[in-house]
């Protein structure tokens, strides 16, 4: 019986502490500032853009960082992103509403941005604020550098 007690009290006392990094993880990524929700679908078929039936997306965090953004997904204890997105390489090429199966998939009252980033097609979905900031931040490009927003 004591033994099942133990057992029990380690269980929780892991679930709170793996619970603990999780949130302490976010807060060192928003710590620099310049963070925003976005989801993220990666290499996106052609033919599937805007008809995916909200399947591919993953939740994360993006976060500026001089000329490209860093993204963090959400579920993970990793410290290092799992995509860096570079300013020189984006080209934004569409924007619209989420559709079907995919308002259920991703976050309420976020817009999708139909992107490229050196040939490999790239959805990022964000709010209207953060979509503002987003594209505000492509356009700001040092004098030289090549940006194509749609």
């Amino acid at each position: 019986m004591a033994l099942a007690f133990v057992l029990c009290g380690t269980a929780l006392l892991l679930v709170v502490l793996a619970l603990f990094v999780f949130g302490l993880r976010r807060r060192l990524i928003q710590r620099s500032g310049g963070t925003f929700d976005c989801s993220l679908r990666w290499d996106v078929p052609a033919e599937e853009t805007g008809e995916s039936g909200g399947k591919g997306w993953v939740y994360g965090v993006a976060r500026y960082n001089g000329d490209q953004v860093d993204w963090f997904r959400v579920f993970s204890y990793a410290p290092r992103p799992r995509r860096t997105l570079e300013r020189s390489g984006i080209d934004v090429r569409a924007r619209r509403l989420p559709s079907g199966e995919e308002e259920l998939a991703l976050l309420s009252d976020q817009v999708v941005l139909g992107c490229t980033l050196y040939g490999t097609r790239v959805e990022l979905a964000m709010s209207d604020d953060a979509l503002t900031g987003f594209l505000a931040w492509l356009e700001a490009a040092p004098p030289g550098q090549r940006v194509n927003v749609a």
